[in-house]
């Protein structure tokens, strides 16, 4: 999966989570059970299948987990990262005229730009 996916995927978790937060803060009981099926379906999507040889050893079962989400796993690490950063900055630099859905906007609005290709 190219990272502008994974970073989109990683906005909309984050911005479920929005959500998920503004229904409990408002008192809707079914607001986040409602929620988590889409987060859950977003971690799906960015993790790879893993196929495991029914005569694999531990050892062997470690080795392909590890080399098939490790991959993953870092994109996913740096995507949130990057979302938590660009989140970070609009707080430490005291903008509280923009909210964190309006900066989990822009910046899924750079990756759809293309700001965080491959090789960009």
């Amino acid at each position: 999966m190219r990272r502008a996916e994974v970073l989109k995927r990683v906005i909309g978790i984050l911005t479920e989570a929005q959500e998920i937060r503004r229904a409990a803060e408002a008192g809707e009981d079914d607001g986040p059970a409602a929620e988590t099926g889409v987060v859950t379906n977003l971690l799906n999507e960015m993790l790879p299948s893993i196929s495991v040889p029914a005569d694999s050893s531990p050892e062997q079962v470690a080795r392909l987990v590890a080399q098939a989400l490790g991959p993953a796993l870092q994109t996913m690490v740096a995507g949130f990262s990057l979302a938590f950063t660009s989140l970070a900055i609009v707080h430490d630099d005291g903008q509280t005229d923009v909210s964190a859905i309006e900066v989990l906007q822009r910046l899924a609005l750079e990756v759809e730009a293309g700001f965080f290709d491959e090789g960009a």
